[in-house]
């Protein structure tokens, strides 16, 4: 964290946005945000910026795997895209 401070002060405005950091570690944690400026720092980007969306991905809930289709639910013919359907709804009065 020290090594994102030192970089964050050296900005304009880098107070705020450490300021800022501090402020989402209350609500994640101190671990984790050493954690995220950890993996900022090892990716070459210690910038403040970075560094929440770092967090975000260590502290976000894992994705939903995808489902498997039942073989019910599958298309048999796929819709063939038709514009001129639309070009008929809209009728010659607002070509």
């Amino acid at each position: 964290m020290d090594a994102v401070r030192v970089h964050a002060l050296k900005q304009a405005k880098g107070d705020r946005a450490f300021a800022e950091l501090l402020r989402v570690a209350r609500e994640t944690g101190l671990e984790a945000l050493d954690l995220a400026c950890q993996l900022a720092q090892e990716q070459g980007h210690m910038n403040t910026s970075v560094v929440p969306n770092e967090l975000r991905r260590l502290t976000s809930p894992p994705r939903a795997s995808l489902m498997e289709t039942p073989d019910a639910l599958v298309l048999l013919l796929e819709p063939v895209a038709n514009c001129a359907r639309y070009d008929e709804l809209r009728g010659v009065s607002h070509v």
